[in-house]
């Protein structure tokens, strides 16, 4: 197989995540003043007080190191939410209106350093994020152990980018509801996502978005230990941009293992027509003996298909 020279940063960044993870997981609790405005000095006891305080202003809230049950809805204002220190800061089982630990519908938000883990809600959505309306950066964050990581709603105007992040321990398929995913993007204008590691899934896609333009590059999709997955990424509504460079192994435990890359399976709501799907390395995970398919397009639009390296097993492209 092929050269894994790109993974090389991925592998640093996600080395850097679990050190820091290890770190907060015996941190004690700090403060009672945790979270604090940095370009006022003010300080709060919650995270709410410390979103409302900006309230439609623009702000940074620098987290202390500590585990915290406490959540937040953003309605208004430009927000950046940043750890203190990477990787030592967890938000454990927070949820704010049954849906995230951070709920956000303002006019943008940053994410950085921060883990989210154990969400989980009644109808099975639980996630880290809930993205409703406005703009999102999420960078150098974790998600793991809960029903998705990330969620949105449709924000045509909108636009999301995730980078040197990890998905872990995603998704879910179960109690007769709709799938849950890693990560699920709806209606979006445009989505990135970068140097990211995502493994172990629970159910659902990896990443499943219904953006008009994708940028998905330079991740790892690394499905071998992962529980009744379907596709690594489905764009279910057809989208153009790239999938690039990027690194897939499928694992034994499938639910759907037809393909890996799945394109307008559910419409063409938008058009595919020249999506670069390129340089990307993929495999069966060895010791497991079945056929796949890379790429399998729905909508019928032609898709530049060029040098992507492919395991034996995999079919290169197929039109259903």
């Amino acid at each position: 197989m092929a050269n894994f020279n790109f993974l090389t940063k991925n592998i640093a960044i996600i080395s850097a995540l679990s050190i820091g993870t290890l770190a907060a997981t015996v941190s004690a609790q700090g403060t009672a003043r945790d979270f604090q405005i940095a370009e006022t000095g003010e300080s709060f006891s919650s995270l709410r007080s410390a979103v409302q305080a900006i309230g439609d202003g623009t702000g940074t809230i620098i987290i202390a190191d500590g585990r915290y049950a406490d959540c937040a809805v953003q309605t208004a204002g430009n927000i950046i939410y940043k750890a203190k220190n990477m990787g030592r800061v967890i938000f454990d089982k927070a949820v704010c209106e049954s849906k995230a630990t951070l709920v956000l519908r303002g006019k943008s938000a940053t994410v950085d350093g921060i883990i989210f883990q154990n969400i989980t809600v009644t109808d099975g959505n639980g996630a880290g994020i809930r993205l409703e309306r406005g703009n999102l950066t999420v960078t150098r964050s974790v998600f793991r152990n809960s029903e998705q990581g990330i969620l949105t709603a449709n924000d045509k105007a909108g636009s999301i980018l995730i980078d040197r992040s990890t998905f872990s321990g995603l998704g879910r398929c179960d109690r007769g509801l709709a799938c849950a995913h890693s990560i699920y993007i709806g209606d979006y204008g445009a989505l990135t996502v970068t140097n990211s590691r995502f493994d172990q899934g629970r159910g659902g896609h990896y990443v499943k978005s219904r953006s008009a333009r994708v940028n998905i590059s330079n991740n790892a999709f690394d499905d071998v230990r992962g529980r009744t997955t379907n596709y690594m990424i489905d764009l279910p509504a057809g989208s153009v941009g790239k999938i690039h460079r990027n690194y897939f192994v499928q694992g034994r435990n499938k639910e759907n293992y037809s393909a890996f890359i799945a394109i307008a399976a559910e419409g063409r709501v938008n058009t595919s027509s020249g999506l670069l799907v390129t340089n990307n390395d993929a495999s069966i995970a060895p010791g497991v003996q079945r056929n796949s398919v890379f790429l399998a397009n729905w909508s019928r639009d032609s898709i530049a298909l060029q040098s992507n390296r492919l395991g034996a097993q995999l079919k290169r492209y197929e039109e259903r």
